[in-house]
């Protein structure tokens, strides 16, 4: 079935492609998604980008973006009515994501599966990552939102692996020093577009009707 919508795979608690929704969703574009399970990756998008992760935008004139980082600013791109790609601070925000990806994302991961790296801890682990949040702490005690007064691509760049880290253990994060931070990812995990991004889709199939996101 041929569509004038760019096509999007997904996987609904990938952090990288909820950063992928979020940036669609401020950017106000719809786009046709095939909601995916990572043990059954789809042929279709396997043949558009080999590493087989989530998650993939293919543009409709063929172009393939494969890196969550690039697909929100992709669309952000291509219009911003809420100024998330704010110039003043746009290198600042990409550092912290590039941070966050490089550095946080890797005792994130650690803490998450412990027991699959028996070198160090769940508890060394996670206070290795906390490197990371009080870096966070810290521009929040200054600001409501990451780069300032209003919400810029760190935030929606950045939250999803946070989200991730609290999940862990809730208890634990919530009885950490951060009072800012967890003020900042409450607010975000209540956030309408943040809900939107979370809505389940069944695992899409060949020949499935064209699903449409955001609805």
């Amino acid at each position: 079935m041929t569509t004038s919508l760019h096509r999007l795979y997904s996987f609904r608690r990938c952090p990288y492609a909820m950063r992928a929704r979020l940036g669609l969703l401020f950017a106000e574009l719809q786009v046709e998604l095939r909601e995916i399970v990572l043990k059954y990756k789809p042929a279709q998008m396997l043949a558009i980008s080999p590493k087989g992760t989530v998650p993939v935008l293919q543009l409709t004139d063929g172009v393939v973006i494969d890196e969550s980082r690039d697909i929100m600013i992709w669309a952000l791109e291509q219009q911003d009515p809420q100024g998330l790609l704010d110039a003043a601070v746009l290198d600042q925000a990409k550092a912290l994501i590039e941070q966050n990806d490089n550095e946080f994302k890797h005792w994130l991961d650690r803490y998450k599966y412990a027991d699959r790296h028996p070198e160090m801890t769940q508890v060394e682990y996670r206070q290795r990552g906390e490197d990371f949040l009080q870096v966070l702490e810290n521009l929040l005690a200054e600001s409501p939102f990451l780069m300032g007064n209003k919400a810029t691509v760190a935030d929606i760049g950045v939250m999803p692996f946070v989200r991730q880290f609290a999940h862990v253990d809730r208890d634990v994060f919530y009885s950490l020093p951060y009072p800012n931070l967890q003020r900042w990812l409450q607010l975000w995990l209540e956030h309408p577009l943040f809900l939107k991004a979370m809505v389940k889709y069944q695992p899409w199939q060949e020949g499935d009707e064209l699903v449409v996101f955001p609805s």
